[in-house]
């Protein structure tokens, strides 16, 4: 690159974030996910794994037809039928990658592989000698780099460029290195391999020891020049390294940290309650830069340091990320315009059926909640927002309960058009709610695994937003209802879910590309 202190920011969230159990997102949600990343100023957005199912492959190719500025990129293994669905799927990109990967470490090739170091060798110079058929951009991966011996993974490195990769990414795919270990391995690489300057070199850090952000700049330090990262560090186990974080801590820290990157940091706050909207992850109060907390101060000693001056104990301020906070109150007597002029003070644009229904369930709850927050609103339009193609919706709910029982629900759901009532009862409301749901649309080998409640702001009258994840035959999805009705939120948030489970159902991968687990993982 022209510039050396320029780095690539290369956001995986939709395809190693959506790995997470329960993290999976439809089409329609991929490409608004999409839309916002390109918006942002990622450079490199890897849309999936085309190979795993049909569904992976549509939505890398509906991503590459509608994204103009990023490059796409498509994961694939180091196998031809791998790497020529990359090239179809991302063939409409202007800007398009193929990312292909192999396990080097001792213990991967062994035991995952059982491939010899030179069949590993000989698959990355064909792997990579083919992927180039299809473009002048690829990425090639050493899956377990930072537990992959030295001279091994140099071989590897040099044969990969010699094959024509430009962009390498040693991964520490199971989060095991040490910040000073991991550049280690960076400066090593650029001291040894004789070709090394013929490609980019990049980070993807995993979270398991609590460590991807710190390895991830510690391998700019030592001469990377791409990160991947997901937003709110979403990924398989305990998460990959996060984009905000990363981003934040450039921006922050020039005097440590003298990069820069292309990312629209404003931004950082709305891609994070979207993400956490459509896939139903809650992001912790005390999570960096994102979480609730991050700009709250309660001890009196912080409250009077931030009242005179906010650098007191504020190291970056609340709009550098996004938090802009609108002099426009909100209420019951406001109307059509000024709730659109809000939104778009938010950062939100929307259709004039999404904006109808946003508008229509703010009146609702403003005639419910003496105080509308920013919060409020955010919550209620993420709610609402990506669900108008849903083949299932939620209508209508009375509930019976109380001490004298018996405790029941009746539930009115549109289903592909036709309006269906269920009557049942239950041990409680919520679990008569989910029966009379069962009733409508039969899920018999569905197993409730979580279910939970959390309000959006404080008070007594609070709009709850209920979280739910369904597992079924080894698919799990995660649905997130909103309502100041927490019975409603129940409904809604597991109607959600059931939608995403109808799709998964419909994207199952036929057999003859079914990938086994650990086929999937990637770097």
């Amino acid at each position: 690159m022209s510039d050396p202190n320029r780095i690539i920011i290369f956001d995986t969230t939709l395809r190693d974030g959506e790995q997470s159990p329960g993290c999976s997102m439809n089409l329609e949600e991929k490409l608004k996910m999409a839309h916002l990343l390109d918006e942002m100023g990622v450079d490199v957005i890897e849309a999936g794994f085309p190979i795993a199912s049909r569904g992976d492959f549509e939505a890398v190719e509906a991503i590459s037809r509608e994204i103009k500025n990023a490059t796409i990129a498509g994961l694939c293994r180091a196998v031809k039928a791998d790497i020529e669905a990359s090239a179809n799927a991302i063939q409409a990109a202007p800007h398009r990658r193929i990312h292909t990967f192999i396990s080097t470490s001792p213990l991967h090739m062994k035991y995952k592989l059982q491939m010899t170091p030179e069949s590993v060798l000989d698959a990355i110079t064909e792997s990579v000698t083919f992927a180039r058929r299809f473009t002048d951009d690829v990425e090639w991966s050493a899956e377990d780099g930072s537990r992959t011996e030295d001279d091994f993974l140099c071989r590897c490195v040099e044969a990969a460029i010699a094959a024509g990769a430009t962009t390498i990414n040693i991964p520490d795919t199971v989060g095991y290195a040490m910040p000073d270990d991991y550049a280690a391995k960076f400066r090593m690489l650029r001291a040894k391999v004789p070709n090394i300057d013929q490609a980019i070199l990049s980070v993807h850090c995993h979270n398991d020891l609590g460590l991807a952000v710190a390895n991830s700049l510690a391998g700019v330090e030592a001469g990377a020049r791409q990160i991947e990262c997901t937003i709110n560090g979403i990924g398989e186990r305990a998460g990959n390294a996060a984009l905000e974080e990363i981003v934040m801590a450039m921006r922050t820290r020039p005097d440590a940290m003298p990069y820069h990157n292309n990312i629209k940091t404003e931004m950082i706050t709305k891609m994070s309650r979207t993400l956490s909207s459509i896939t139903g992850f809650v992001v912790q109060p005390n999570k960096a830069i994102v979480g609730a907390n991050a700009f709250a101060h309660e001890s009196g000693i912080h409250q009077d340091g931030v009242l005179k001056n906010a650098q007191t104990y504020e190291i970056m301020t609340p709009e550098s990320v996004g938090l802009n906070r609108s002099n426009l109150v909100m209420g019951k007597h406001s109307g059509r315009h000024a709730f659109k002029s809000k939104l778009e003070d938010m950062g939100y644009e929307l259709n004039d059926n999404a904006f109808e229904d946003a508008f229509n369930r703010f009146k609702n709850l403003a005639d419910k909640k003496k105080s509308i927050f920013d919060e409020d609103i955010i919550a209620l339009v993420e709610d609402e927002t990506g669900r108008d193609n849903e083949n299932i919706k939620f209508i209508s709910l009375m509930i019976q309960a109380g001490t004298k029982g018996p405790q029941t629900a009746s539930l009115e759901l549109d289903v592909e058009g036709v309006r269906q009532f269920a009557m049942s009862e239950g041990n409680g409301p919520v679990d008569a709610i989910f029966k009379a749901i069962r009733m409508i649309i039969p899920h018999d080998d569905a197993v409730l695994q979580l279910y939970q409640v959390h309000a959006v702001t404080g008070g007594t009258d609070a709009q709850a937003e209920v979280t739910v994840k369904i597992e079924e035959d080894g698919k799990t999805v995660v649905g997130q209802g909103t309502d100041a009705d927490t019975l409603v939120a129940s409904a809604r948030a597991y109607v959600h879910a059931i939608n995403k489970l109808v799709d998964k159902r419909a994207r199952t991968a036929p057999p003859e590309i079914k990938m086994s687990s650990s086929d999937r993982t990637g770097p």
